[in-house]
């Protein structure tokens, strides 16, 4: 696969990336919602985050959806193993306006439906910073479970971990 598949459950719709999506990510890692992200310092490191969520597709059959709301971008969801973490993630973001709504469950859904029925990851986690209490509460949602054994990716993470078994 060379892009990301587009997803949808009527509401949210999963969609490749597009060239446009970085200024909002942009505006998004300057805001405080970004406090327990690593925060590009420049948009030239932007670009290379942005451009690895979408070039992972063709690398690993695996990247970042940008999560799509009534045609507008809500923010991204990702199914990702980059060669520095121990096991493939899940992870999310959502941008101001779409939290509180349900849409970053609906997303997370997807892509976990997604990575159980085509990925089938040996493993699948979460890597959160222990202090983000609303990606806590969705991954629980999701059900994700702590494992305190699980390898983190910064020291400041936890480790939520999935059933990956359809």
């Amino acid at each position: 696969m060379t892009t990301a598949p587009v997803i949808t459950n009527g509401r949210v719709r999963l969609r490749p990336h597009v060239l446009d999506d970085m200024e909002a990510f942009w505006s998004f890692y300057q805001s405080s919602r970004a406090e327990f992200m690593d925060r590009p310092n420049t948009r030239t490191h932007l670009w290379y985050g942005f451009a690895s969520e979408v070039g992972s597709w063709q690398l690993t059959g695996m990247g970042g959806w940008g999560i799509e709301v009534e045609g507008a971008l809500a923010g991204q969801v990702a199914v990702t193993h980059p060669p520095h973490f121990a096991e493939p993630e899940l992870g999310w973001v959502l941008f101001d306006g779409f939290e509180g709504q349900g849409i970053g469950f609906e997303a997370a859904t997807l892509a976990l439906d997604y990575a159980r029925s085509t990925i089938k990851p040996a493993s699948l986690v979460s890597y959160i910073h222990r202090d983000n209490a609303r990606s806590i509460a969705l991954s629980k949602r999701l059900g994700g479970t702590h494992d305190p054994a699980g390898e983190t990716h910064d020291a400041d993470d936890v480790v939520y971990r999935y059933e990956v078994a359809a």
